[in-house]
């Protein structure tokens, strides 16, 4: 009999869009197209979630938010999401988010959310007014990277799409599980983000970016007329019918392009070479948008019509997350020490010395899908590193090895072992030696 192929690693993808308004083209091309395709290869488990937590923090109009996280829930449906395929939930509906974003509270410094970006230009938009440099700036606002790393992290996501202004987000959420993981044990998944270069940023009406900020953009599922009216507004330049045009720098070519096929995107380029007037080159791209966006837009419109539906299935989301959360919630409370008191003999402080007393072995899983594994000595300082291994039995078995043979299993070339610079082979072998008499 034949042995069976390997399993595909499963790599786990988490996108969020924060409930604060209407979608629009540009939320269509840059997140909400490109999450679904992700949704449908194989080996990857996604999660996507409405994100209204957040939008606490930028919008204090209640029925605001509640519109916006229905409109949003339909958009991502009437684009194709299966919320039998993915885990499709509303993030207030998850209660452990907001628990795993106090014990990160407890182990992010001050210091580097003093640094993340948004509170940076409040406080220097405050200066420049010369106002208090915290004027106006809510906790909520400065604790923002705090609950968007457990966001992250609860789901242990390896990838996580996001713009290149959201990448110091995902960096401070690999800080904070390597500093939970350092004080309690290798529980967090350090995430990697997933920069999409393909995937284009709209320029809106005014030909700044589409942004709600500043109300330039396009209803993803604007009614048909409203479209065509809107697409007619695209600031352009004075060029006349016959004049031959730019598409560097124009908004409406940049749009289309990112609705076309090449074919179809080259034809336009011709077109603007010939002198195409902007009347009819606007025709042409409310007809592409309006081609893909037509059989969607009956869709969205039955669901809107229909939020007891989109209730039932963010539900049954929240359901499917907690699954995971809770168990792992449960995990990270005893990690911390949050425990029932007859669960914990002896001391905190004997636990402490007990972890600090003896050299340690870490096995973890990295975004890679392998499984590694390190050995500590007794302040944390690292000795040994492993290379990635298909599966968690390899490693155990590796370690089994190192703790038995000691210094010996060091030079066999299948253990694929290093030690980092600075580190002799006699200080590792002491450590093994260490553990071996430990546990005699």
């Amino acid at each position: 009999m034949s042995s069976s192929s390997p399993a595909i690693p499963v790599q786990r993808f988490l996108t969020g869009i924060t409930t604060t308004g209407t979608p629009h083209l540009g939320n269509f091309v840059g997140s909400i197209r490109p999450s679904v395709a992700a949704s449908r290869l194989a080996g990857v488990q996604s999660f996507y979630f409405l994100a209204d937590y957040h939008a606490l923090i930028k919008c204090d109009e209640p029925s605001r938010i509640q519109r916006s996280t229905l409109e949003i829930a339909a958009s991502w449906l009437a684009a194709g999401l299966d919320p039998e395929r993915v885990t499709f939930y509303r993030q207030s509906d998850i209660p452990e988010i907001p628990e795993l974003t106090w014990l990160l509270t407890c182990v992010t410094g001050k210091g580097v959310l003093n640094r993340a970006h948004a509170y940076k230009a409040s406080v220097d938009k405050n200066t420049a007014a010369g106002n208090d440099p915290d004027s106006d700036v809510t906790a909520g606002l400065f604790m923002y990277p705090v609950l968007m790393g457990a966001d992250i992290l609860m789901f242990k996501a390896h990838k996580v799409p996001v713009g290149r202004d959201q990448i110091q987000h995902i960096e401070m959420a690999r800080d904070m599980a390597h500093s939970f993981n350092h004080l309690y044990g290798e529980h967090l998944v350090p995430p990697e983000a997933v920069i999409e270069e393909s995937v284009a940023t709209l320029p809106g009406l005014d030909g700044r970016k589409m942004s709600k900020s500043y109300d330039n953009t396009i209803p993803l599922f604007a009614p048909r007329e409203q479209l065509r009216k809107l697409i007619a507004g695209i600031v352009t330049d004075s060029r006349a019918p016959g004049e031959p045009k730019d598409v560097a720098g124009s908004a409406l070519f940049q749009i289309y392009q990112a609705f076309a096929s090449a074919s179809e995107t080259a034809a336009l380029r011709q077109a603007y070479a010939d002198g195409i007037s902007w009347g009819d080159a606007k025709q042409v791209l409310f007809e592409r948008i309006d081609q893909e966006v037509a059989p969607m837009r009956e869709h969205y419109l039955a669901l809107i019509n229909e939020p007891a539906r989109i209730e039932q299935i963010l539900q049954a989301g929240a359901d499917k997350a907690r699954q995971t959360a809770t168990p792992f919630m449960r995990e990270l409370r005893q990690a911390v020490g949050l425990r029932k008191l007859g669960a914990q003999t002896g001391s905190a402080k004997k636990e402490k010395i007990s972890k600090a007393a003896a050299p340690v072995f870490k096995q973890y899983r990295e975004s890679d899908g392998k499984f590694y594994f390190k050995l500590l000595d007794a302040h944390g300082r690292l000795l040994l590193q492993s290379d990635g291994f298909d599966n968690p039995k390899e490693a155990a078995q590796t370690i089994a090895g190192l703790q038995t043979q000691g210094a010996a299993a060091l030079a066999q070339p299948e253990n694929r072992l290093h030690t980092p610079a600075g580190v002799t082979s006699d200080e590792v072998a002491a450590a093994l030696q260490q553990l071996a008499d430990a546990k005699a």
